[in-house]
């Protein structure tokens, strides 16, 4: 039996209150304790935030496994054509129930409308946890940057954080970032 000192001379409503209380915070540091870090099978993966994760291409086991992760939605970069590419991905992805959503942009010629393109798709998702992939990272790290810097107005020293852990963006990429913080009046120059 648990004693809670002072907890018997309390009148009994207190008493079943005081009770009730204990039992809920019990139950919230067990479950806080339990929680399952964000397993994702996939090259790079960068938890942004709670609500956000770049990654590589996942596996197919890892894609039909997102749902009971949490996520809702998947914005994938990448041409569905590239040789790594998980044949079936949108409908894997909208079986569970999922949005599906991809903007094939070309590696070699990322362009300010590939851009546009994203920060509407992100911004229409809201509050949705959302996987945004490629290949490896490269588009989805440099895309999801220039959404934080730009649209959400982030630190941008602290959002290239997440591109530089994974790459380091060739010319036409460096190109595509100076070119849109230029446009939008942020103040940060990464290269």
């Amino acid at each position: 039996m648990i004693r809670v000192r002072g907890l018997a001379q309390q009148p009994y409503p207190m008493r079943r209150i005081l009770c009730t209380v204990s039992l809920v915070l019990l139950i919230v540091a067990s479950a806080s304790a339990f929680a399952q870090p964000l397993r994702l099978a996939a090259p790079n993966v960068v938890e942004i935030s709670p609500r956000l994760v770049t990654s590589g291409q996942p596996t197919a086991e890892a894609l039909t496994g997102l749902k009971a992760q949490g996520f809702e939605a998947v914005i994938y970069l990448a041409p569905p054509t590239v040789p790594d590419a998980v044949p079936d991905e949108q409908l894997i992805v909208t079986r569970q129930g999922l949005v599906f959503i991809n903007i094939p942009i070309r590696f070699d010629n990322p362009t300010e409308a590939d851009f546009e393109k994203f920060a509407s798709a992100l911004r229409e998702l809201g509050r949705h946890k959302v996987l945004v992939h490629c290949q490896i990272n490269l588009r989805a790290s440099v895309m999801v940057f220039l959404y934080r810097a730009i649209v959400l107005k982030e630190e941008p020293r602290v959002a290239y954080e997440s591109v530089a852990g994974v790459w380091s963006p060739d010319v036409n990429w460096r190109r595509l970032i100076e070119d849109q913080l230029h446009k939008h009046k942020v103040a940060f120059e990464p290269f």
